[in-house]
């Protein structure tokens, strides 16, 4: 079994999740006492949200590079970063190592081309949905079509993750939002919706919805083990 390493703390809440899910992966596949080979450098996610919404990312892309260099040291084979949005500086953290950085976009991309779906939603923050790092690889890489929502309701996602799931906060009402703003994405011609902040799966579940979703923490933690035990 190849030694997975983790850059959590982004949040703590979806980083437990990866570990949760990592762990349990590798039981189901090896039986026994098996669990999980792995390193995780988790940052205080306070001084990376500030940065984040600060528009400091040459300062962010170092500290992710930082990260990856120690887990490397610390004799991870392979490396996940668990969140979605510091992918933005996946290549730069990528080129610093030597070992494989798994992308999150490629492991989500591969289970919905394994749907058939051409066209997705995708749900995460202003950063993943606005900018082109996450869906313009969907694009180009991969051949997928992405829609996103509308202004007004980025911002409802947008802040929902941060003020309340990111704070391990679940409302009731925040679910009914982002089921409305998911069935948008549907009438919208969207086959499926990508989970696009590890956050989100806190708050939305399969059975919420009757639209496909693409649970990116579980497909990306699940992709890991895959990887390590090949």
């Amino acid at each position: 079994m190849k030694k997975i390493g983790l850059i959590g703390g982004m949040s703590w809440e979806s980083s437990l999740e990866y570990y949760r899910i990592i762990n349990e992966t590798v039981k189901q596949k090896l039986g026994g006492l098996h669990s999980a080979e792995c390193v995780m450098y988790s940052v205080d996610f306070d001084e990376i949200e500030k940065l984040q919404h600060q528009g400091k990312w040459e300062e962010l892309t170092q500290i992710m590079i930082d990260c990856a260099q120690r887990i490397e040291k610390a004799g991870a084979n392979l490396i996940i970063i668990c969140t979605n949005t510091m992918h933005k500086m996946a290549e730069e953290v990528e080129s610093s190592i030597n070992i494989p950085l798994l992308h999150i976009a490629d492991a989500t991309a591969e289970k919905i081309k394994g749907k058939g779906f051409k066209k997705v939603g995708l749900l995460g923050t202003k950063f993943t949905m606005e900018e082109d790092f996450y869906k313009g690889r969907l694009i180009d890489k991969h051949a997928i079509e992405v829609i996103i929502p509308n202004s007004e309701e980025m911002q409802i996602i947008h802040d929902i993750i941060f003020n309340e799931l990111c704070l391990g906060e679940i409302k009731e009402t925040s679910k009914e939002q982002y089921k409305k703003i998911i069935i948008n994405l549907a009438e919208k011609g969207a086959e499926g919706v990508i989970l696009g902040c590890t956050e989100i799966p806190l708050l939305i579940k399969q059975e919420d919805v009757e639209v496909p979703l693409f649970d990116t923490t579980r497909i990306h933690a699940e992709f890991a083990v895959d990887y390590a035990i090949k």
